[in-house]
């Protein structure tokens, strides 16, 4: 690791967790003071002793003392300490968790902690890596490897500037005392697994773009400014308000019905293909499978809008509204959506067929909408646009919520549908397979190959289907034998 003398300011004085970090440092500061902090010990590691060594449940058992807190929220806060690299493990490098046991910790040196102002280079982990390919004799971790590679190919033009870097530094490190060297090895490993942690593991280094205002600089507002903000907290006076008991209500209602349905809080079933490289979850899911999962049919009964986003429901909603001889609401809706995403050359003509077919007196599929709503409507129509039928589409988008919506529901349809959908069993794969799948995973198809794929596939559909010109094959025939003989 190479010493900076002037440290570039990479703008994170702006952002947002620096108060956070600055409020971790004087925790960590105050549990290394050698009265009231954690008591390190020498502990024996491989046949290096190493000094100030501390076990994880000394730190939980302090934490919790320190801000009376129950143990799972200590655990909780000795974790975000581990992952934010303020503490490192000695034995398990890529787990950065912190374990409620004897496993064994240091406290890392103020030198790598995250408020220092630099981010780490690519130049920098391309020396480190090289340093341990060296001391290593060529055998790395399998995510260290694969990083190696790609910095060697990304920064081949230095790539004889980076092992000489790393030569040297190998060189300079057997000259210390081994515990030293030890120590030291530990704390840049813990640094870059920090900064540069293994596939398929959460840094806690990302934080998103810079800003590009500073907020704690001084800011002049120009009269014009002061306006614009008098107008706005006007217009915020004027506002409806609500209680917070109601709002706090309808989020807890909201939470509590997603609960099982956010990938985040419950997991997929039968198993995250991201993960697993099973692509069961995938089939099970497709756009207009013949029989769909009861998550996904649970999932209907939220709202309309639910309902008709996911095109499986869409379809076992028109079939109860066939059934019902009321179609007409739900056509009319669909021929909007497609007004609104279609080429905006084929917007006339898709205005012309829905006026005809929906809203033209004496129409085939005439919808009853109020007549304020259908004169503004016509009137638009006359010069038409892709939101020309938002007011008729949201009027009869909350008929059918009000209506046929709560009907289908208590529908046999959507019980006969229930019955049969499927319930898939949780795969249960082991960490090791795991590994063993993400190591095994293919690149995927881009997709703008698939749509060419699908293009050729069409036009090649299209023309088996269109009709033979049997003097057109005849007179080739013809052209292609005479060029033979």
């Amino acid at each position: 690791m190479k010493i900076r003398t002037a440290r570039p300011d990479r703008g994170q004085h702006s952002r947002p967790r620096m108060h956070c970090l600055n409020k971790l440092e004087a925790i960590v500061v105050e549990m290394q003071d050698p009265k009231s902090g954690v008591r390190g010990v020498e502990q024996k590691l491989n046949i290096t002793i190493i000094p100030h060594v501390i076990s994880g449940k000394d730190i939980i058992a302090w934490i919790a003392n320190k801000m009376k807190t129950p143990p799972e929220e200590a655990l909780a806060f000795g974790t975000m300490l581990v992952s934010y690299g303020y503490i490192y493990p000695l034995h398990n490098h890529k787990k950065l968790v912190m374990c409620n046991d004897t496993s064994l910790y240091r406290f890392q040196t103020p030198y790598f902690w995250p408020t220092q102002k630099w981010v780490a280079e690519d130049v920098d982990y391309a020396i480190y890596l090289a340093k341990r390919n060296i001391r290593k004799k060529g055998v790395l971790e399998p995510y260290e490897q694969a990083h190696y590679n790609h910095l060697h190919e990304w920064l081949n033009y230095k790539w004889d500037f980076i092992v000489m870097q790393a030569t040297e530094q190998y060189k300079a490190g057997k000259e210390r005392k081994k515990p030293d060297r030890v120590v030291f090895d530990c704390q840049e490993r813990a640094y870059w697994i920090v900064n540069r942690p293994p596939r398929r593991t959460h840094s806690a280094m990302d934080c998103g773009p810079d800003r590009l205002i500073d907020p704690n600089a001084d800011e002049k507002i120009t009269f014009d400014q002061y306006r614009r903000m008098n107008m706005f907290y006007q217009q915020a006076i004027m506002r409806s308000k609500v209680k917070s008991s109601v709002s706090l209500g309808v989020l807890v209602k909201y939470i509590t019905t997603y609960k099982n349905h956010d990938p985040f809080l419950a997991p997929c079933l039968p198993s995250n293909p991201w993960q697993t490289d099973t692509d069961t979850y995938w089939t099970l899911n497709m756009r207009r499978v013949d029989i769909p999962t009861k998550m996904r049919v649970e999932r209907w009964s939220f709202g309309l809008f639910e309902l008709l986003t996911d095109l499986r429901g869409r379809d076992d909603f028109k079939i109860f509204l066939k059934k019902e001889f009321s179609g007409e609401n739900l056509a009319f809706w669909e021929a909007a959506e497609e007004l609104k995403w279609g080429t905006a050359s084929s917007i006339s003509t898709k205005a012309e067929s829905i006026f005809k077919t929906f809203l033209a007196p004496g129409a085939p599929r005439w919808i009853n909408i109020d007549g304020r709503t259908m004169g503004l409507t016509v009137k638009g129509l006359e010069h038409p646009h892709r939101y020309v039928l938002e007011a008729a589409q949201t009027h009869v988008f909350m008929l059918m919520k009000k209506d046929t919506f709560f009907r289908y529901l208590k529908s046999p349809v959507y019980k006969d549908i229930q019955k049969k959908a499927l319930n898939p069993a949780p795969h249960n794969f082991s960490a090791a397979q795991l590994e063993q799948n993400a190591q095994n995973q293919n690149p995927g198809i881009h997709p703008i190959i698939l749509w060419k794929q699908e293009e050729e596939e069409k036009v090649k559909a299209a023309a088996a289907s269109a009709p033979v010109d049997i003097k057109a094959v005849m007179s080739k025939i013809d052209r292609r034998n005479r060029d033979i003989q």
